[in-house]
């Protein structure tokens, strides 16, 4: 018995005498999830970003919806007209409008560099939301965090492209287009200003990413944050794009 008592004594203690402190685990990893009920460690952080990515699935799905109806709407009152009794014939009252194309395609530009921006701020964030939290071993040399920089960039070049859609909507203010003028008017700023309306959605919830810094906590919700707002950001250049080729329909 004695030499049992002996023998069990000599056993290593986690986190006692025998050897250093365990690591911290990444993505708030020990105590059920920093008792938010949503998982351990890695386990729990991937089941809060496929809650979140399937939520952006519905996101999405209903945004692709809203520009779809817009669309069919564009193309029936395209073809709509009226009858002529004199001469017999169908004639159409759309009457297409000049777009500023150089500032559309300027902007189209600041879309696609701010793509790249958020990519590098996901990626980014990913790595931080492991490596920083083994900076607090001693002896780890901290580790920099550089995706709110990322963050900020794509933010100013989101805040860019909203500044040069304003001024593609004065230039067709000075060319006699607005809202009400004509039917083919009405859907260039009805797709355009849905467009920027869901874009500026994206830029706050951005900005929530850049200003969550700091605890463990954030970092891991700063990861889910720019993982969703990333592929809705990728998602918008690509509702941009099909945008301009619905107003290519109007000439």
């Amino acid at each position: 018995m004695a030499g049992m008592i002996s023998r069990s004594s000599n056993r290593p203690v986690p986190g006692g005498g025998n050897r250093g402190p365990l690591p911290p685990q990444p993505f708030g990893g020990g105590g059920g999830g920093g008792g938010r009920g949503d998982g351990d460690g890695v386990h729990g952080f991937r089941q809060q970003l496929q809650r979140y990515r399937l939520g952006l699935m519905f996101t999405i799905a209903s945004i692709v919806m809203l520009f779809i109806s817009f669309t069919t709407l564009f193309v029936a009152r395209r073809g709509a007209g009226k009858f002529d009794p004199l001469t017999g014939a169908f004639q159409s009252d759309w009457a297409p409008v000049m777009l500023p194309v150089k500032i559309l395609l300027i902007n189209t530009a600041i879309l696609l560099a701010s793509c790249i921006l958020v990519e590098v701020a996901r990626r980014a964030a990913r790595i931080e939301s492991i490596l920083v939290p083994m900076s607090t071993i001693p002896g780890v040399r901290p580790i920099r965090q550089t995706s709110p920089w990322w963050v900020w960039a794509t933010t100013l070049t989101g805040i860019g492209f909203l500044f040069g859609q304003f001024r593609a909507w004065h230039q067709m203010h000075l060319d006699g287009a607005f809202l009400n003028s004509s039917p083919a008017s009405t859907f260039v700023f009805l797709l355009t200003g849905a467009h920027a309306l869901h874009l500026t959605a994206g830029l706050l919830v951005l900005l929530y990413a850049a200003l969550a810094t700091g605890p463990r906590r954030s970092l891991e919700r700063r990861c889910i944050t720019l993982d969703v707002t990333a592929w809705y950001w990728h998602f918008m250049a690509v509702m941009w794009v099909y945008v301009l080729l619905v107003l290519k329909l109007m000439d």
